[in-house]
């Protein structure tokens, strides 16, 4: 029998409005107009698509179909998401929008929002050169045609769109006005190439430009690949296979948040080395996990990081001992900053750890870079 507090608990909620009805902002996209011009991204390709002239089960892969048969289950199954994927283009609108379909149902998580794990991340070039976030798609359900934005300043200048972090993309089109000027930009070549955990997956990112890899790539005015697999990055010499494939400009391995002491010890120099017989030249950073924000309170955990990061330092140190060059490393303590306020979870990274990451990544990054 439902008590008569609980009943009318229940009928003042159902007379409440929806939020969105109170804040647009809220909301999902707009609807994207009619009579748009569409521009599938296919046409000229996308960033962070490794090794785009091999087969893939499906053109939004991270990993070509190879993969499969080598890499581990759950990370075949992970490259599947389109994290660090963009796409670049040039036009005059002054409307933008976009037509996708995702992968998965499952739009969000309990502590990562849609626009983050589903979204499509809009940014562009000032007058000055310099990107500028511009509107995120907030999707509302698996296929998206929406109206990103409207009302832009005129003018011609270049766009970048970040794909989704923790979801799969069956096609990705560019909707503009008709009549507008409008040409797709291909890949750049020489990408920062970053390999690791759930952190440079994404998690937990309110948006896909918000991952510490996406800034680096923007204050670098560079390419970057992502190949972060959530709870699966773990040094593992099959996706090594696949990094050495690539001609990277820099190699930044950061896999420890997956791994413990005994598994650094044991894989992290045979991974560089596999690295350095087919790319002698080309730069390798090694990053230290993160702390855990609230490891101050848990002891074991500290002790954990402590260790791990003791691992790396001694693998470092005997990669340098036998004489493998152009090795860079970053320290873990400060990563997510020094006042527990860097993570959603504790462990991931809010918009402000992954802020804090690529302040600590940047000058190591521009000395590996020779910049």
């Amino acid at each position: 029998m439902v008590s008569a507090a609980l009943f009318s608990s229940v009928c003042a909620q159902a007379q409440e409005p929806a939020v969105a009805t109170l804040d647009p902002e809220l909301a999902i996209n707009r609807a994207a107009a009619d009579g748009l011009d569409w521009h599938d991204v296919e046409a000229w390709g996308v960033e962070g698509r490794i090794l785009p002239d091999q087969a893939r089960a499906r053109w939004f892969d991270r990993l070509p179909q190879s993969a499969e048969a080598s890499v581990t289950k759950n990370v075949w199954n992970l490259s599947r998401d389109s994290a660090g994927m963009m796409v670049r283009f040039t036009t005059d609108a002054t409307a933008i929008h976009v037509h996708y379909k995702l992968r998965k149902a499952n739009l969000a998580m309990p502590h990562m929002p849609a626009t983050g794990v589903s979204g499509v991340d809009l940014y562009a070039r000032d007058t000055d050169g310099q990107w500028k976030w511009v509107q995120v798609a907030r999707p509302g359900s698996q296929e998206v045609k929406a109206e990103l934005i409207k009302g832009m300043a005129p003018g011609e200048r270049e766009y970048a769109a970040y794909l989704p972090l923790y979801n799969g993309v069956e096609f990705l089109q560019i909707g503009v006005p008709q009549d507008s000027k409008f040409a797709g930009h291909a890949p750049r070549p020489n990408p920062i190439v970053f390999y690791g955990t759930s952190i440079t997956h994404g998690a937990c990112a309110s948006r896909p430009g918000m991952v510490h890899t996406g800034i680096l790539g923007r204050r670098f005015d560079s390419p970057i690949v992502n190949l972060g697999f959530s709870g699966n990055g773990r040094m593992d010499k099959a996706v090594g296979d696949y990094l050495l494939q690539i001609d990277a400009s820099v190699y930044v391995i950061d896999c420890l948040p997956n791994m413990g002491p005994n598994d650094v010890a044991a894989k992290c120099v045979p991974l560089v080395k596999q690295l350095r017989a087919a790319k002698p030249n080309t730069p390798i950073v090694l990053v230290e996990d993160r702390r855990n924000t609230n490891d101050w309170i848990l002891p074991a955990r500290q002790k954990h990081h402590t260790e791990n990061h003791a691992a790396l330092k001694a693998a470092y140190a005997s990669l340098q001992a036998d004489g493998v060059e152009k090795l860079f490393y970053i320290e873990g303590d400060h990563l997510y900053g020094d006042d527990t306020e860097g993570a959603t979870d504790g462990s991931h990274a809010s918009d402000l750890g992954f802020m804090r990451q690529a302040d600590v990544f940047e000058p190591t990054l521009r000395e590996a870079l020779g910049l």
